[in-house]
Order: structure tokens, then sequence, then C-alpha cells
């Protein structure tokens, strides 16, 4: 039973990094300046679990798995390394980085070379991992079952053993069904599966019946898929502009069988194989990587934004961290959220005044930015400061800034002569934009002219809602005093207070941009949704939520999409629906954090109005026709829980403009996470295709609370491909579920 044990180790056979971890060392386990523990961590033989030794009394070891690492970071690269270590131990030190809210495991080796070997290892083993087809991930993870439900380690299973396994694996089953399934494979009828008899019971487990009636309509020939078959497919179903050549090139990419791949066919194995990859997902292969225009205005895009981004929990109390940042930005987030205060020792910091959230060094947050903000993508990056430092400590953050960002912070417009218009995104590839406060016009900059009009400027308005919010009376806007290095940094998003379209419309300049709190912009979408419109068409605006919600909350950035915002700042800390539509929203385009428009929310001719929806260019009715098969491998919610199967339903849910907006469910199923089946039928007409996104919701049905959620996935309708499709799903911190999935049939045809 160990022939897919080692599923983590193909390709890395003698490989000497997976060799120093699988013997494993000591390593000190570093939590503060006086907590530093020597600890042993080693590889396990299946090299998806990483062993370590634990003090704690009630445990002597403890396993975290590889697939919980979200990346790893050599040197100091964490708060807590940089906090509690001496610079010289640099190279000995490397942290790991966990999905969802787990604690940072920050390290520190022997020696540089140990330290070396262990992060090069353990990144040729995450690698490794996430390299793995879906297909096989389900292999290892149907095996890696069977070796625990292998009591006695005699590699042969017991019907006892095996009942104990099918409960692992989230498929209840009456005693009769698993002496029936048992006795089928017991070939050599011993009262013990082993070998053969094994590989029998797993194919009889991953016997997929919808695939086989998918496969058997369209195999012709020999009961394999000829090429022609195969294309017959590719254009009757899946809707493909497919020839000949592509049917081949997926043979040869996916058939397993050499006998069948010389004869250009493909057997069913291929076929499961292949329809388990990108080509089979219901996510448009082309938009994984950038495929929209960049060189419109960057005012023509919604762009990834982060509220309060310091935060990593909630608005009152909740720590203030470095990370928070690294974990937006690595999520491609784009413009991110700095409040600065007057901290001690003449260095700002960053906080969420007026609470006890703890403080954290504005040096730090722009050193963690700089090393963080073009790891997953190019496009520029916007730090919106909320200024409430005295002139000194701006100077310091001015400094900073400068110091730290070095040329890649842009402190003067691009080109020779005063901008009309915003520069494309392309255009600002690798730059930091400043957004904040200035004490003069943009033209100050090519005309020598160092007027300044006042010397003080008005709090931001997120502060003062803040504090409205806290003091329940109408709270005064405060003056501040604005230091001209600080100013002169702010190029193309000058905050200015919002008074009106039409007084924006004569008085503002296109780099003159306005914040709006939630209930404001919402109002203003409901009341004069075209004029918000056209607002957005040569200006930026930017969302975000209300004071009120110090949970952390988010409100549905949905809305404000409808009418054009770029900015629609949540709350990335907080796992939400709201943060799964923003997650969907800006999937496609390479993640890059930036999403082009449609034409009707660009073309200064344009009378769109997502809620009366007069006729227009954006009125293309469709009409979305869903059947939801299947799903595989559901994950059991309550693991310590012994019989705690999963009785799963699935939700497709429609958001776009209020007439799109809509859900539908399937019935519940009991008992059956492994391999549920649902088919049925859904249909919804779509009037506003460009801005309507679909979320798939798989929850576990409870007759007596509130469903648990098992998994979702967003995406925008655009991004979508029709015909038979696989749906990945991700848990509610939005990491991937590895083996879970949905199947279902797609298809986006014109309203007739």
């Amino acid at each position: 039973m160990d022939s897919n044990g080692t599923a983590g180790k193909h390709g890395l056979e003698g490989d000497a990094d997976l060799q120093f971890l699988l013997l494993g060392g000591e390593l000190v386990k570093i939590r503060s300046s006086t907590w530093r523990k020597n600890r042993f961590y080693k590889l396990q033989e299946d090299c998806k679990t990483m062993w370590h030794e634990s003090r704690k009394t009630f445990k002597s070891n403890q396993t975290f798995s590889i697939d919980d690492i979200d990346s790893l970071r050599k040197g100091r690269q964490s708060e807590g390394l940089q906090k509690y270590t001496e610079p010289s131990l640099e190279d000995r030190c490397f942290s790991i980085i966990f999905k969802g809210r787990k604690k940072n495991l920050d390290l520190m080796a022997a020696s540089a070379e140990e330290a070396k070997q262990w992060v090069n290892g353990l990144e040729k083993v995450i690698s490794n991992m996430r390299n793995l087809s879906r297909q096989q991930k389900s292999e290892h993870w149907i095996f890696n079952c069977m070796r625990k439900a292998d009591k006695n380690e005699d590699n042969k299973m017991t019907l006892k053993e095996l009942k104990h396994f099918l409960r692992q694996i989230n498929v209840e089953v009456d005693d009769t069904y698993a002496e029936e399934l048992f006795k089928k494979c017991d070939k050599s009828q011993s009262g013990s599966l082993e070998g053969s008899e094994i590989k029998h019971f797993y194919d009889l487990l991953t016997y997929r019946e919808e695939i086989d009636v998918i496969y058997g309509k369209y195999a012709q020939k020999e009961a394999q898929m000829s090429v022609g078959d195969l294309l017959n497919f590719l254009l009757n179903e899946q809707r493909e502009q497919a020839s000949s050549q592509d049917a081949l090139r997926l043979i040869e990419k996916y058939e397993l069988d050499e006998t069948a791949k010389q004869k250009k066919h493909m057997t069913k194995d291929g076929f499961l194989m292949y329809m388990h990859q990108e080509e089979g997902s219901i996510l448009n292969p082309q938009h994984k990587e950038v495929c929209q225009d960049m060189s419109q205005p960057l005012n023509h895009y919604y762009i990834s934004s982060s509220h309060n981004t310091y935060l990593m929990e909630d608005q009152l109390k909740g720590p203030s961290s470095t990370e928070a940042y690294i974990r937006a930005l690595m999520k491609s987030c784009r413009c991110v959220e700095l409040d600065c205060w007057d901290g001690a020792n003449g260095e700002p910091v960053i906080y969420h005044g007026y609470t006890l959230t703890s403080k954290v060094l504005f040096k730090d947050v722009i050193k963690a930015i700089k090393d963080y903000a073009f790891k997953t993508t190019e496009y520029p990056v916007i730090l919106s400061l909320e200024n409430h430092c005295s002139m000194e400590q701006q100077k310091m953050m001015a400094q900073h800034l400068s110091s730290i960002l070095g040329s890649a912070l842009l402190t003067q417009p691009l080109g020779d002569t005063m901008p009309t218009n915003f520069p494309s995104p392309e255009k600002l590839k690798g730059r930091f934009l400043i957004k904040g406060k200035r004490l003069n016009k943009l033209d100050a900059v090519f005309y020598n002219n160092s007027t300044i009009e006042d010397d003080s400027v008005s709090e931001e308005d997120e502060a003062v809602d803040y504090k409205e919010n806290e003091q329940k009376a109408k709270a005064k806007k405060s003056k501040i005093k604005l230091a001209k290095e600080l100013s002169d940094m702010v190029i193309y998003c000058k905050s200015v207070h919002f008074n009106g379209f039409e007084h924006a419309k004569d008085n503002q300049a296109f780099y003159e941009m306005s914040s709006f709190k939630e209930s404001k912009a919402f109002n203003l979408a409901d009341t004069s949704a075209t004029a918000f419109m056209h607002h957005n068409m040569d200006k930026l605006s930017r969302i975000y939520p209300a004071g009120s919600r110090t949970d952390s909350s988010n409100y549905n950035p949905v809305p404000m999409w409808n009418t054009g915002c770029q900015i629609v700042a949540l709350n990335f800390q907080t796992a939400s629906k709201e943060m799964d539509l923003n997650q969907g929203r800006f999937l496609p385009n390479g993640m890059c954090g930036y999403i082009l428009k449609p034409e009707f929310q660009r073309d200064l001719s344009s009378q769109f109005d997502p809620i009366s929806l007069t006729k227009g260019p954006w009125l293309k009715k469709k009409v979305f026709h869903v059947m939801v098969i299947s799903a595989q491998q559901l994950p059991k919610l309550n693991k310590d829980k012994h019989k705690s199967i999963v009785d799963p339903l699935v939700r497709v849910e429609i958001y776009g403009v209020p007439p799109d907006n809509t859900s539908k469910e399937t019935h519940y199923i009991d008992n059956n996470g492994f391999n549920p089946m649902w088919n049925e039928n859904f249909r919804f007409n779509i009037h506003v295709p460009e801005l309507a996104m679909v979320r798939f919701v798989v929850e576990d049905y409870d007759s007596t609370s509130q469903n648990d959620l098992i998994g979702q996935y967003c995406l925008p309708l655009s991004s979508i491909q029709n015909g038979y499709r696989h749906v990945p799903l991700l848990n509610k911190r939005g990491d991937v579920l590895c083996s879970a999935g949905l199947f279902v049939h797609l298809m986006l045809l014109d309203d007739q």
C-alpha cells in the first residue's frame, strides 16, 4: 500500500535537500526575546507532513501539513524575527507562513548553510505538491486515508478497517453495502484486502458514472475516443473553436496509455485526466494571464483595494501588523491604506486612531510594502495616506518614503508637460503612487509655482466619519498643518472633499479624488447612478466601510462597481461573501489587481444606469443554463466528531445589476461528501452580462441551524467556459481545497 505514499517525492528522488528534510534536525523556535526553544523538525516519509516535537504536557509531538503552508521567507522577514533577533543572524533565520490565521513559525538554524537547505528543501516539496495534477492529488489523498485506516499496518484491510476508511473519506455506508463491496474486492476470500484487491477497491471508489456517460456518448471506435470523436466533443459540448490539431494536442498531453496514444486515441483515463486540467476548468485559461488592454488611463480600471490594511482582526482592539500588508499585497491588492499618527522617538506609527489597536512603525510598513508590492504583479500600488501627524513627523514620513522606496516612488508627473489625464497601469509598472492631501495644484510642478494656497488642510473624511460614529455627535473637521515635503509626493491622487457632481465637474482637476463612506456612496448609486458613472470616467473614487463596522465586516462591492467606482476598499482580513466577490472580480486578467471596466462605463456618451436599465449597448440579454451534476471529495467540517458526514447542497448565485441578482439551490444529499450527484438544472436570465458575477456555494445542510460553508468559487460570467467543467472550491479564507470540486454543465446563450 505504499505505491502512492511518496507522491510528494515524485521527481525529487535522490535530491540532497529532500534527504536533508527526511533526516530532520534541530531548529530554534522563536516566539519572543525570551521564548526560544530547541525543537526537532523532520519531514515525514509521505513528503506531505512535517513532524516536530512539542513540550506541551498533553502532546509529545505534533504535525502540520505541507499543504497548510502559504509561503517561506528567508532571513528576518517576519515581524517576530525583526523584533526578537539580531541583524547579524539574518542568514540563519527563516519563517514558515501558513494559510489562514495560523501564526507564522519563526525559526533559526545552526548555520546559514542549514537555513538554506531547510528553505530550499521545503520550497521544492511545496512546489512538487502544487504541481501534482488534481487527479494525482485525489489519488494520494485516497491512499493516505487508506494507510491511516490500516490500523495494524500489515498492508491489508479488514472489513472493520474498510468501514473506518469509508468514514475517513466522508462516505456513510450501511453494513450490507460495506460487506457487499468488500466481498466484491476480496477475490482471494481471505477476509482482508491486499495488493490488487485494494486497487480494485480504489477503482470502485473513484468510479465517475457521469464521466462514463459523456465518454460513452462520444467514443465511437473500439470504445476509445479518436481525434475526430474528441473534436466532436470539443465543438458540440464545450463550444470551443477547436481543430483536429487541438484534439491531437490534448491526446498527446493527457493520454496515459502509450498504445492508445500511438493510435491517436484517448482512453477513459486520459479523458478524465483532461477533464481535471485547466482545459476542463470553468475558468477560461486565457484569463489566467494578463489579457486586457493595460494602456488605458488608470481610472478606467477597477483596482483591488484594502481598507485599514494594517489590521489583522477587528477595528477596536486587534493587532496592527506589517504581516497584514504582506498578505494583502500577495493577494494582488493594489491600493493599501496607512493611518499615520505621531509615535515615540520622533517615529510615526500606524494604527486605528481613537482605538486600542496596537501600533506598528511607519518605516517598517514601508519596508514590507517595498519588499512585497511587486511579487505577484508589476502593476502600480497606491499608498492611501490618512495623515494625523505633526509637521516634524510628516517630514520623517516623507524621508522614509523617499529613502526606502527610492526611484520606484512617483514624485512628479510622467512626461514634460502638465498632464490632462491619468497615465496607464502599463506606464506605471513597478511604481508607487501616494494618495493624500496636497497644498497646491499639480501644475505648480511645471511652472515653478510654489504658491501654497493654504498650509492647513482639513482632516481626512474617513477619520471625521469615525469620530462622528464614536462621539454620536457631529464632529468638527479639525485642520492639520501639512508638510511641503509630503505634499509634493502627491501627484495623481490628491484627496479633496466631495461637494456634489456638478461642483466636481466644474472645479476638480482629473487628479483630485474623493473618498466616500459606504452610506453616502450607496445613496449616490441609488439616486444619481449615471452622474456617478460619468464622474468616474475622468476621476478616481474611493469607497470605504462605515466606521460602525467595528467587527471589520464588509459591504457589498457590486453596486459600487456597477457605477464605475475604481477603489472599492474592503477589509481584506475578514473572510466574507464580499471578499469572495472581490477575489472573483480580480481572478481574471492574470490576477494582476486591475480589471478594465466595460466600455459603457468609459464612453462619455454612455447613459448607462444600472437601476433603470434603459436600452443601450450594455443590454446584451443572455440565458445562462447551469446543470449541477456532482461534487467530489467534499471535506468533513467537524473532523473530531466521529460520525460527522456532510449533507451537501449547492447554491448558484448571480450578482450584477439589480434585475440580475438571484440565486437557486439544489436539494441536499444525505451523508455523502465523497461523490454526491444532483443532476439539477437551473436557468438564469442575464441583462448586463459584462457586470455579472457567478458564485458557486457548497454548504452542509442542517435542519436545526444555519448551514455551514464547505467551499465556494466566484468568477465573472465573462470568464466562464461553456460545456462540462470542473469548478475548484475555496475555503472561507480563500484558499483552494485541494481535492474537492464541483462538476457542472454550463451554457451561456443569446436570449432570442
